[in-house]
């Protein structure tokens, strides 16, 4: 997600490292205490990593997607991007969702990119913002109003399907500010963070791009004084569980919706990711700045098509 300058530049502070670690999540962990990996940037976002443990994140407003390879070097990989938001890395490609109004990829080996969607009914999107991608090569994606247009292209925040042969279908349009967006590990369920409700949604995936009536999957915990506060972004281990970036830090809840714990972050999370060796590091952009933390779990890889 991205709002406005002055939002993101309040940021939920801790006076230390070490006091992260005062909750332990059974199974979760975290066991070593919040890295601060890079800072300096505007606003980062949609960290993503690839099979050798390369990972790829946004900076919006500089319009620049970043690589930090495995032995933390940081290097730009694309510039300008269209401000990016969401990524995801299938394969030799890298999904992204553009802010400036479509859904596209880029070769990982050349950077070159290739626009998959730009409008839908002749009209183009809000402004893309997460991704995920299902094994039969169909890619879910959210656009909601952030950096969007005023008034909206589309007229309504929604989740489309763009299916493996290019078609796209709007699935979802009741959600206020549809953010976040993953699969189960089963690909079973549809997962929908809204930013601007304290409800997080799921939805039965009756085959790829066909998807039940939503229930409420969990209340996210409020911070003080707020009661609509939502999501951002997300992501989920092979357990199934759900790592929700919020004010308050990682809320993480297990596939039946039970909150298990909240790991904590120096600057208020907008998207996390699993990387590093056996995909037991959660990587979060937060703000300013990038960050690390080990954990006992390890992340789910979706395998696309």
């Amino acid at each position: 997600m991205f709002r406005s300058v002055s939002y993101c530049l309040t940021l939920c502070v801790f006076c230390s490292f070490t006091a992260l670690l005062a909750e332990d999540i059974p199974g979760i962990g975290p066991v070593s205490e919040v890295q601060r990996l890079h800072t300096d940037f505007a606003f980062t976002e949609g960290p993503t990593c690839d099979a050798d443990g390369n990972l790829y994140f946004t900076d919006i407003p500089n319009n620049r997607i970043h690589k930090r390879d495995t032995k933390g070097t940081l290097s730009v990989f694309a510039e300008p991007s269209g401000h990016c938001n969401g990524l995801m890395v299938v394969g030799d490609r890298l999904l992204a969702c553009e802010m400036d109004g479509q859904l596209k990829q880029y070769d990982l080996a050349t950077a070159k990119e290739t626009s998959l969607a730009s409008t839908y009914k002749d009209t183009r999107f809000n402004a893309p913002n997460d991704v995920v991608i299902d094994k039969s090569g169909g890619i879910y994606f959210t656009d909601p109003r952030f950096r969007a247009p005023d008034p909206w292209p589309q007229e309504k925040e929604a989740v489309y399907y763009r299916a493996a042969d290019g078609q796209v279908t709007r699935l979802i349009e009741d959600r206020i500010a549809p953010n976040g967006v993953i699969l189960s590990p089963d690909e079973k369920t549809l997962y929908v963070i809204p930013s601007m409700e304290k409800q997080m949604w799921a939805y039965s995936v009756e085959s790829p791009g066909k998807i039940g009536k939503g229930k409420v999957f969990c209340e996210l915990t409020q911070p003080e004084g707020k009661t609509d506060s939502g999501g951002d972004g997300l992501t989920i281990d092979t357990n199934g569980n759900l790592y929700i970036t919020t004010g308050l830090g990682l809320q993480v809840y297990d596939a039946t919706g039970k909150q298990l714990g909240i790991i904590k972050i120096p600057e208020q999370p907008a998207n996390v990711t699993f990387g590093g060796k056996d995909r037991k590091t959660l990587f979060v952009t937060a703000r300013t700045s990038l960050y690390s933390v080990q954990t006992k779990a390890t992340g789910h890889v979706f395998p696309g098509k």
